[in-house]
């Protein structure tokens, strides 16, 4: 099995835990392969078996059977454009904080690295959204797996969104922005502004506005097989649409069309987990408060 590992720059607390990682993969004499970036960091900081530093513009398709992030949700956000349409399952080892994604505890990587080599995993496809418009926006990487936003710049008045349904006018949003967030983004910046948790299995995803001007204005839960188009007006020079954690700034009028991505991203879910009990866990579910 070829195993890929990703990751950003860590503090030095971490450390003790990506030797972990290393020391559990050598045990199963799998191929280790580490992205650049990660390589270039961890130079003199752990010690490494033998691997292949992946460079940029590797083909992954038929290379990489698996790919582990370590860190946190962020971490595996950013595998999204370099996995692409490859469907190379992904499993992220939590160094952050609520791990929504990146679902192993540190606690647990010798467990979940003898799960992965041993198959003992199944398959969790995750629907993406694309955007697309008349303005180079975000290139070929202009897809992702939580949500896009639409929003103004910290130092501009509200903005105005509207936002047509296969055509047809649905809403004129006034306020700081929306959010279109897809089921797996339902629990990300979308639930902190007020949106629903949605199912994976809902095929549905969400438009939720960010501080909206008018009070009667909700999040509104949609079928994931609409085509949705957006023009902003904005009295300030430009304002941001982000994909994921990538932001672009925009300074004219442009007509957006977002709509269901033509692949879906492959997360590992171990045969101890469920989307169920990764809620309960991260969310508290079930757990007295007084207790603390």
């Amino acid at each position: 099995m070829n195993i890929a590992i990703y990751g950003r720059q860590f503090n030095d607390t971490t450390l003790p835990y990506i030797q972990q990682v290393f020391d559990n993969l050598a045990q199963h004499e799998v191929e280790i392969y580490v992205h650049h970036q990660l390589h270039a960091f961890l130079a003199d900081r752990v010690t490494a078996p033998n691997y292949h530093i992946l460079e940029t513009g590797v083909a992954l398709k038929g290379l990489i059977d698996v790919f582990l992030t370590i860190g946190g949700d962020g971490t595996l956000l950013d595998m999204v454009t370099l996995i692409g349409d490859t469907g190379i399952p992904v499993i992220g080892i939590n160094f952050g904080r609520l791990g929504f994604l990146a679902s192993v505890n540190r606690n647990d990587i010798a467990a979940a690295i003898y799960a992965v080599v041993h198959r003992q995993f199944t398959h969790d496809s995750r629907q993406l959204l694309s955007i697309s418009c008349d303005s180079p926006v975000f290139g070929n990487d202009n897809f992702a797996l939580n949500d896009i936003t639409i929003h103004k710049r910290d130092d501009s008045a509200m903005i105005t969104v509207h936002v047509y349904l296969d055509g047809e006018i649905l809403n004129s949003y006034w306020g700081d922005g929306i959010i279109i967030s897809t089921s797996t983004g339902s629990t990300a910046y979308s639930l902190s502004c007020g949106g629903p948790i949605i199912f994976p299995q809902s095929n549905s995803i969400a438009i939720t506005p960010i501080s909206p001007h008018n009070l009667n204005v909700r999040p509104v839960i949609l079928p994931d097989n609409v085509v949705l188009t957006f023009e902003v007006e904005n009295r300030s020079a430009n304002y941001l649409i982000s994909c994921d954690s990538r932001t672009y700034v925009l300074e004219e009028r442009v007509r957006f069309k977002i709509e269901k991505a033509g692949f879906q991203m492959n997360l590992l879910r171990l045969n101890n987990e469920s989307y169920l009990s990764t809620l309960r866990q991260k969310l508290l579910w079930g757990i007295d408060v007084r207790n603390y």
